[in-house]
């Protein structure tokens, strides 16, 4: 590899890449020629796929967050395998899962405020934040909200929602709240399972809650919070070339999960 790299700057005329220890980061010019080639092997990949036997699986590879799996996709999914049984789907729950939108994954299904404008990207839903915690301590804390009781609790935070948080804080009227701690999950699943067992408040999205339709847990205060994220779909513009995310691309939206 480093041999091609190097034939390749020799060819070009120009480095392409810093080299630092074992890493490789690419110089100015090396992004400004990325930039012009890189749609060039993106359309002879997509031209390569359309010419495969249509008796083939078709393979998507999804990034997508593990909640909104259990409670909104996987639910659905038999329409789409019905519709498609050719359409197999390979799933990816990491993280930063927008970064690697056009290389190890074809498409992902995000929390975000707004992606990147390189994306193509649909907005799936609206919400609104909800403090979620067990019927218990709901019971405790009140229907109003109260400063020192507040202050007393533990807050669970997802870490694809950060400013959930401040959002709710906000809207209740006290915006300089300090809690006695603040635990942050990456799971979706593990936090409302952390709520139901009285473990803490969680910043969740109000659909979180409703598809749940756990009895063990209570939404505080009858309050109205817009939430600054929202689940979207997103994938380079050029992968809906590829038949395999045109169809799921179609099938979601039309879907509307």
């Amino acid at each position: 590899m480093s041999r091609r790299v190097t034939a390749l700057e020799e060819f070009i005329g120009k480095r392409l890449f810093t080299r630092q220890h074992q890493a490789m980061k690419l110089t100015d010019d090396g992004q400004a020629f990325y930039a012009v080639v890189g749609p060039k092997f993106d359309e002879l990949a997509a031209a390569v796929e359309s010419q495969v036997e249509d008796s083939r699986v078709l393979r998507l590879h999804l990034g997508m967050l593990p909640l909104f799996g259990s409670q909104r996709l996987f639910p659905r999914l038999p329409e789409l395998r019905k519709q498609y049984p050719r359409l197999h789907i390979d799933f990816d729950t990491s993280p930063h899962l927008e970064t690697r939108v056009g290389d190890t994954l074809d498409a992902a299904i995000v929390l975000s405020k707004q992606p990147e404008p390189t994306f193509h990207s649909v907005q799936l839903d609206h919400n609104r934040v909800y403090a979620i915690t067990n019927q218990a301590l709901a019971a405790e804390i009140g229907s109003e909200p109260d400063r020192a009781k507040l202050a007393q609790q533990t807050f669970l935070i997802h870490t694809e929602l950060p400013d959930s948080f401040t959002a709710w804080k906000v809207a209740i009227g006290l915006p300089d709240l300090e809690p006695a701690a603040i635990d942050h999950y990456d799971s979706g699943q593990l936090i409302l399972e952390a709520a139901a067992n009285g473990l803490g408040i969680a910043i969740m999205h109000s659909d979180h809650f409703v598809r749940a339709q756990d009895n063990r847990l209570a939404n505080l205060f009858d309050i109205e919070v817009e939430s600054p994220y929202s689940y979207w779909f997103v994938c380079k513009p050029h992968a809906l070339e590829i038949r395999a995310v045109r169809i799921f691309h179609d099938w979601l939206v039309g879907a509307k999960l």
